[in-house]
């Protein structure tokens, strides 16, 4: 039973036009397997996920699925029924277990009654029943509905909140509460992070990670996928590729295949090129016949194919004009509506900076990019703008591109001349190229709109960038170009994002707004999630004002609202260097212990013992030298 195979699909075709969408798709999920399905947009994702669930057809192929097995599916427009609470609701999904509960009530009513052979056969039924509520959980549902609802974000204050009075992104997490409580043997997920903050999010994962239920896995969130994943499917012109392993492995293997591949490509190519022009050069010659030799050769020969390779739009932002030193001054800042949002944060922004803002669902995370980019007024403090600083706003609902006007217009900025040839050669880094130019905006893919917002703000020559969820509609490729993109930009970056990953790859700042408090991080995600982790990362807002008044003193030009206690500092223990420094050092260190685990494993250092020997020596020296760097990490990021 432990490697049942519970879901067959082969050789799975689907066509909406001439061009197939899946051409002969196959693979199978065994008992407990967590595997994600990755792909470009458009690549066919969805249309698999739904011939898998019955929703469509294939054209050929066939779907199978073991039927002692229970099937879970994230579905993201359910409908409710009226005068449910959201604890009613959720406890929908263990109405078997409930039934289960009841049943057992009343067998043991009648065996409290009953004597002779039926007290037996009672006696026999209840305590089949009893274990199977047992092996079941049934004694604890109650706290298994809280667990999920609270881990999903859910307070409980919304537990008796009527089903019909919530949003819809409260709607599409109940749904995934749902699904979670009722524990199928296969659960399909579909971009199950929407809609979740990044606390909800880390629980989910660690929630997935120690799930027993077979998962399959369709999701955007590169570190869901890596916590979730044991294996990945890439589904890549109607095709996929199956590589062991969560999403970074994944990336590690296509890179390493596709080396391989063009090497051995461009050599073949280099062959059949020398090969023809022999047999160009001497057809009809004395060589002829050792022409026609050549030419039975490239007949015979079995062409290698070019790697299979997905390619993102290069995007890319122009050089900005460069702005004073002070960016933006926010100080004292508050804000409320019902209630309040944020209240006295103070921090400055330097130029070149890029900055991640993050905090849990209802904290103000957009109004305060809002505010600091002049569309709102705080409640009270004041924001100070830099000299010379032009800023534009990417926000997550796009509507700075005009959705009834054609993509070549929406772009057009009004400060300089762009002709259309201009526009359409922006358009063209951020994949927006032939007839899609002249579509209306409304007219596009969630994806395509996407880019096009993002080609828009290129054309506003703006030194300072806020963007609102930049990453949604996204595919991996696109956003892995967004990231670069924002890394080689010269001018100010501000980011709201739940995507942790991207935060990761772009950001040297972080603004973490909490109810009651905020602190600033000096470094990335994973900075902070260390910090969070070795709970270094609790300083109190109170602390942080200390701290910003004793910058002040000490030189106006230097930044405030750094997170610090408000004690006297400590003396160093290591000497003065830049945080971005040591966290190069520190990866480049666990770049290494990865690469020497990788050349253990190779069969020449495990037939040497001279080799092994050498790699362990190195192993112990570079796992040594690392504790002293995240040491003076956590000295930098407190004492610089």
């Amino acid at each position: 039973m432990v490697n049942m195979i519970q879901l067959t699909v082969d050789n799975i075709e689907k066509y909406f036009s001439e061009e197939a969408v899946l051409d002969g798709v196959s693979f199978e999920l065994s008992r407990g397997d967590h595997v994600a399905l990755v792909g470009p947009n458009g690549a066919g994702k969805s249309t698999l996920v739904n011939i898998i669930t019955g929703v469509l057809e294939p054209d050929n192929g066939t779907v199978e699925i073991h039927p002692a097995i229970r099937v879970g599916i994230l579905e993201q427009q359910l409908e409710y029924a009226a005068g449910r609470t959201v604890w009613d609701e959720a406890a929908t999904a263990l109405e078997q277990l409930a039934s289960l509960s009841e049943e057992a009530e009343s067998v043991a009513a009648q065996l409290s009654e009953a004597q002779g052979q039926l007290q037996e056969e009672l006696a026999e039924r209840f305590d089949r029943l009893q274990e199977r509520l047992f092996q079941q959980g049934a004694y604890n549902i109650d706290y298994r509905i809280e667990r999920i609802l609270n881990g999903l974000g859910f307070n409980e204050s919304e537990f008796h909140q009527p089903v019909d009075q919530l949003s819809g992104g409260q709607k599409n997490r109940l749904a995934l509460a749902k699904l979670l409580l009722a524990e199928p043997d296969l659960m399909i997920l579909d971009e199950p992070s929407n809609h979740l903050d990044i606390d909800a999010t880390q629980w989910l994962e660690k929630f997935l990670a120690a799930s027993p239920t077979t998962i399959l896995l369709v999701s955007h969130d590169r570190f869901l996928i890596d916590q979730v994943a044991h294996k990945t499917i890439e589904l890549h012109q109607g095709t996929i590729e199956i590589y062991k392993g969560n999403y970074s492995a994944y990336m590690r293997q296509k890179d390493e295949r596709n080396a391989v591949l063009r090497r051995t490509y461009e050599k073949q190519q280099d062959e059949i090129a020398r090969l023809e022009e022999f047999v160009r050069r001497h057809i009809g010659s004395q060589k002829t016949a050792q022409a026609e030799d050549r030419r039975k050769k490239l007949d015979r020969m079995e062409r290698v194919n070019p790697p299979r390779e997905i390619i993102a739009p290069r995007m890319g932002f122009p050089p900005p004009e460069r702005s004073g030193d002070i960016v933006i001054r926010a100080e004292h800042i508050s804000k409320a509506f019902d209630f309040p949002l944020f209240h006295d944060l103070t921090f400055d922004v330097l130029r070149g900076e890029k900055w991640g803002i993050l905090g849990p669902n209802g904290t103000g995370k957009s109004t305060l990019m809002k505010i600091l980019n002049g569309d709102l007024e705080p409640d009270e403090g004041e924001i100070h703008i830099g000299a010379k600083v032009k800023a534009a706003y990417f926000d997550q609902h796009l509507t700075c591109v005009d959705s009834e006007q054609e993509v070549v217009e929406a772009i057009r900025p009004d400060h300089k001349e762009f002709v259309e040839r201009e526009r359409r050669d922006v358009l063209a880094r951020f994949g927006i190229t032939k007839d899609m130019v002249f579509k209306k905006v409304h007219q596009l893919s969630g994806g395509e709109r996407n880019r096009t917002a993002l080609a828009w703000l290129s054309t506003r020559d703006a030194n300072l960038l806020f963007l609102d969820e930049p990453t949604n509609h996204l595919d991996l490729w696109a956003r892995d170009s967004l990231e670069k993109t924002l890394r080689d930009y010269e001018g100010t970056v501000l980011i709201v994002s739940h995507d942790r990953y991207f935060l990761n790859q772009v950001c040297d700042k972080l603004l973490v707004v909490e109810p009651g408090q905020f602190r600033v991080i000096d470094g990335n995600y994973s900075t902070y999630q260390m910090l969070v982790d070795r709970g270094l990362a609790k300083e109190s807002r109170a602390g942080m004002e200390a701290k910003a008044e004793s910058d002040e003193e000490q030189s106006a030009g230097k930044k405030v609202g750094k997170a610090s206690n408000s004690k006297p500092r400590r003396k160093r223990k290591f000497p003065y260097r830049k945080v971005d420094e040591i966290e190069v050092e520190i990866a480049e260190a666990e770049s290494r212990i990865e690469a020497i685990y990788a050349e253990m494993a190779q069969d020449e250092a495990l037939r040497d013992g001279e080799v092994m020997k050498k790699l362990s020596d190195e192993l112990a020296t570079v796992q040594l030298s690392l504790e002293p760097l995240y040491e003076h990490l956590e000295e930098a990021i407190e004492m610089n």
